[in-house]
């Protein structure tokens, strides 16, 4: 998400926090979260445009030609790389607020929880009014750890990123050491349980109203807090690590880090394609329900394989930082067009809107997703030479900061 505080730490003789000016922006921050977006995007469209507990599963068997490449592409590049930059980038922002409070001399803690709460606030509305696959309720539930974590020593934290992340892997291959040791006939209950789920979404977001798919949206909703145990300390992990990023200047002077970034690119990304190469070769499909350990294993080598690719993709993001600047607009407005695509997504495949759940074939949802952030990309260049915010960025700094900032550009500071 866009985080609100991204430029360098105040002015020593600032008397309090404000919504930092755009001048004084990490600019590599937006770029990346523009990054991050569309392939947040192009990981989502599969859970808009059918149930959400089909999507995520490996490549499934039924694509056939270019739609069978096209899921294979996503799972094998997309899917968990981006969510995982995604995470590192709001801990880099919260590294860069806790930076600027401190120098300012202001306690950092009522700011950052009232950021939080806000947050949980809106995220709360897109769980349980738009869409199930909501991040923002587990990014404010899972920033209070992080705010624990404020006075670990700089240099520990990308090894407790790597430990903490690393837990959410043994938490997965616990769940499918448990599934393995369950008898036959609880395994059957198991697959038969995830079917009815499925069939349920069908009815529900393929032929129900918008009330029926709030009631569904609220059943989903205590099943993806049940997950946390396994996503939570992935992200927390990667807050961690994205603090250390921001904290240790490594984004805002990435100069100053060639060996790093030389290394992440040419190291870490093949790494951890050869993982996860790994992991689909294993089981190139994960069937729901059906979550034993041979399954969650190659989940697993996936999962791993994640980490040290989303830091490549970082490192030739921050590379190529110049020629991705058109970027930059999209970050800065991330929060906004997070939800859009929630909105824009959910009416084309609902049936309370235009009705297309599961009629879109595997390759065409892809294009759909790149003519919808290309129009995002777009909308957001003309909206910010007018505007400096986007409009739920806006309401989220109200949150946070207790008043409403200027919103128009050249208005004066409140």
């Amino acid at each position: 998400m866009a985080d609100l505080s991204d430029g360098p730490p105040v002015n020593a003789a600032s008397p309090s926090l404000q919504p930092v000016a755009s001048g004084e922006r990490i600019a590599v921050l937006d770029v990346l979260r523009g990054a991050a977006l569309l392939g947040i995007l192009l990981m989502n469209i599969e859970a808009f445009s059918g149930p959400l507990d089909l999507a995520f599963t490996g490549i499934d068997v039924h694509w056939r030609g270019i739609d069978y490449w096209a899921d294979a592409f996503v799972y094998v590049f997309v899917q968990g790389k981006f969510f995982t930059l995604f995470s590192l980038l709001f801990g880099a922002g919260f590294a860069v607020m806790a930076q600027r409070a401190e120098v300012a001399g202001r306690d950092f803690t009522p700011f950052y929880l009232r950021r939080s709460a806000g947050l949980l606030l809106i995220g709360l509305c897109h769980a349980l009014l738009v869409w199930s696959g909501d991040i923002l309720v587990m990014y404010a539930l899972i920033s209070l750890p992080l705010l624990a974590c404020r006075e670990a020593p700089r240099s520990w934290l990308p090894w407790m990123g790597v430990i903490v992340y690393l837990g959410g892997v043994a938490m997965m291959l616990l769940v499918g050491a448990m599934v393995s040791m369950a008898s036959a006939e609880e395994v059957r209950g198991m697959l038969a349980e995830a079917q009815q789920s499925i069939d349920l979404q069908r009815q529900v977001y393929g032929q129900g109203s918008w009330a029926q798919a709030n009631v569904q949206r609220l059943s989903e909703f205590g099943t993806s807090m049940g997950a946390l145990l396994i996503t939570g300390p992935e992200v927390l992990g990667m807050f961690l690590i994205g603090s250390w990023f921001a904290g240790s200047g490594a984004l805002a002077t990435p100069e100053r880090f060639p060996r790093l970034y030389a290394s992440l690119r040419w190291i870490a990304l093949p790494l951890g394609l050869l993982v996860t190469l790994l992991g689909v070769a294993w089981k190139p499909y994960l069937a729901p329900g059906a979550y034993n350990l041979p399954v969650t294993a190659a989940m697993a080598l996936v999962t791993v394989g994640g980490l040290p690719m989303c830091l490549g993709y970082l490192a030739w993001i921050v590379h190529w930082r110049t020629r991705l600047a058109w970027l930059a607009p999209v970050g800065r407005m991330a929060l906004t067009h997070y939800l859009g695509q929630s909105l824009l997504c959910t009416w084309t495949f609902y049936h309370y809107g235009l009705g297309r759940f599961e009629m879109m074939p595997r390759s065409v949802q892809l294009l759909f997703a790149l003519l919808l952030f290309a129009a995002q990309v777009v909308i957001s260049h003309l909206w910010l030479r007018r505007f400096r915010f986007g409009p739920i960025e806006w309401v989220w700094r109200a949150m946070t900061y207790r008043q409403w900032p200027p919103m128009r550009r050249g208005a004066a500071q409140g």
